[in-house]
């Protein structure tokens, strides 16, 4: 079970990792538009996203894990009832 501190250092990573994330995506789109769109703009953008997915992912995980009682997938099995 997490801790009020480990709740609190789990946002403030995740809102420095969201501004650096977005300061990131903001360069990226800065710098390509000068260029004209192709191969190399695709390729760019993969490198700008793919981390940012990642991430999300990990931040995810990571909530989960701190959490295992906030996130279920199992239902608890229902009372048949029978007809007398």
């Amino acid at each position: 079970m997490a801790t009020p501190l480990a709740d609190l250092l789990f946002w403030l990573a995740t809102v420095g990792i969201a501004i650096a994330q977005l300061m990131i995506l903001r360069s990226t789109r800065r710098g390509m538009g000068q260029r004209p769109r192709g191969a190399a703009w695709a390729l760019e953008w993969s490198y700008a996203l793919i981390p940012a997915l990642a991430l999300v992912a990990v931040l995810a995980l990571t909530w989960r894990t701190m959490h295992p009682s906030v996130i279920r997938f199992e239902a608890p099995p229902s009372a048949v009832r029978r007809a007398t």
